[in-house]
């Protein structure tokens, strides 16, 4: 019985790391407003080296349009600059000599289709790491039946790990759902 849980507890944590990845992937699509997640993963050239944006300056949303950027050090305004040009994200930074502004533009009836087609592929990649979980565990249970674990027991939890895979693919379409909203709302 050990054995089983240790195999079910590791099924939730792939699971809910699946679920945790899902929603960092998600609040980086933008859905109309500024948010300081969109330009969460960009790199900056500091000093030949790549470092995380986060760390040589600070992403604040002065209103629901403009996102401002406000680096530690003045020398950095251009690298960071070239580097949202380079993300290609459809943003346009301008640079004041003190900080960034870039003014998020309204999306267009065809970029919200193309977001929602991005985030239907972020959960679609998210239900095959929960299935893949799914089918490590079912793996896991049916070497412990050759090595003895009772039959009764294996089946229970083969059923026990659908179940949670089930309320896993839930979750991962509620995301969605309210992704999409969020997106598709002018």
């Amino acid at each position: 019985m050990e054995e089983v849980k240790k195999i079910f507890d590791h099924a939730v944590g792939e699971m809910n790391n699946a679920l945790d990845h899902l929603e960092t992937e998600l609040s980086k699509i933008r859905a109309g407003k500024a948010s300081p997640q969109m330009l969460d993963g960009l790199y900056v050239d500091y000093y030949g080296a790549n470092t995380p944006l986060n760390q040589v300056g600070t992403v604040n949303t002065t209103d629901a349009r403009t996102l401002v950027v406000q680096p530690w050090e003045k020398s950095m305004l251009v690298p960071i600059e070239k580097a949202i040009q380079a993300a290609n994200l459809g943003l346009n930074p301008q640079n004041d000599g003190i900080v960034i502004r870039i003014a998020v533009p309204p999306l267009t009836e065809e970029r919200r289709k193309d977001l929602v087609k991005k985030t239907k592929a972020e959960g679609e990649h998210c239900k095959v790491t929960i299935r893949n979980a799914r089918r490590d565990a079912n793996e896991g249970l049916k070497k412990a039946l050759k090595a003895g674990l009772p039959e009764d027991v294996e089946k229970e939890a083969t059923l026990k790990v659908q179940h949670l895979t089930d309320s896993y693919i839930i979750k991962v379409d509620k995301h969605l759902e309210t992704k999409e909203k969020e997106i598709m709302t002018v």
